[in-house]
């Protein structure tokens, strides 16, 4: 008995997923392998077996892109009104407090300086897990916030997008980010300072529309879903058959709408190869291939 408890697997439960997957073990939503959960947290949320990439908790992206002891939190200080008095199944406030007790920040984004490295950079790094990663009033305000403050001081700017699209609770105040991350960015251009947008799965509506798809170079991780509206929506729209991999990243690059896609192990280094040729800087030597591929 007492070793059938040892083997006993705790089941994972929703909200267990805004920090890592629960229990010791968790199965590959690509391959159905069993992973040990601390190799898949020591991986960088890649599974072993296949490569999937799987949604990366804000915390982590932040330690992975950021140089050691570097990282200086500028959002946090706004939270999200209810202006509409929106209620579905329970009121907005109610439901937002829940979320933001589970993560443990007031909305889905976080923002903040750090050197990447050794350059300096201000990060942008959009949560998932906090409801769906939607972009309200407060994601809005932050990103638009970062945009500014990155061309005051004179830093690239990075932004690591995961998002369901526009926060409906919000309605028409949330459609009106898209303007204003738009326009925030015209800072940064001004100034000559390169902006890097960072697809990871899934991006999708209003912020695809937006600010994820305005960089100078716009980068995905592989098998990631862009998209504005769902492929499923879009079948069912125009009743026809998709290609294969529609609306992932590897067949956005095929076509154009994505300059490359960069596993998450290399993603830090290819940032920093990127940011230097951006600002004119000697990039540090890699091999002739990847120089091709860069060029």
């Amino acid at each position: 008995m007492a070793l059938e408890r040892f083997f006993r697997r705790k089941r994972p439960t929703k909200g267990d997923e805004d920090q890592s997957p629960a229990g010791l073990w968790m199965k590959c939503d690509a391959c159905s392998a069993q992973i040990y959960r601390k190799d898949l947290v020591a991986n960088q949320y890649v599974c072993p077996e296949c490569r999937h990439h799987h949604r990366m908790p804000v915390d982590a992206r932040i330690q992975l892109l950021a140089d050691d002891d570097t990282f200086e939190l500028w959002s946090g200080k706004l939270t999200p009104r209810d202006p509409l008095q929106f209620v579905d199944t329970k009121p907005y406030p109610e439901r937002i407090a829940k979320v933001q007790d589970q993560q443990q920040r007031p909305d889905a984004v976080v923002t903040g300086a750090a050197r990447l490295e050794g350059e300096d950079v201000a990060l942008v790094v959009m949560d998932f897990f906090f409801a769906g990663g939607s972009m309200g009033s407060v994601v809005g305000e932050e990103v638009t916030r970062a945009a500014e403050r990155a061309a005051e001081e004179d830093r690239s700017l990075i932004a690591v997008t995961a998002s369901g699209g526009a926060r409906m609770q919000e309605g028409a105040l949330s459609l009106m980010q898209m303007a204003k991350t738009t326009v925030a960015l015209e800072a940064l251009s001004e100034r000559r300072l390169p902006y890097i947008s960072v697809l990871t799965d899934p991006t999708t509506g209003g912020v695809t529309a937006s600010f994820a798809t305005l960089g100078d170079l716009i980068v995905a991780e592989p098998n990631a879903l862009i998209c504005f509206a769902g492929p499923r929506v879009i079948q069912q729209t125009i009743k026809q058959d998709l290609p294969e991999g529609f609306q992932r990243a590897e067949f956005l690059l095929k076509k154009g709408m994505v300059d490359d896609v960069i596993p998450r192990q290399q993603l830090k280094e290819r940032l920093a190869l990127y940011l230097r040729l951006l600002r004119g800087g000697l990039a540090k030597e890699v091999p002739e291939v990847e120089r091709a591929a860069v060029i």
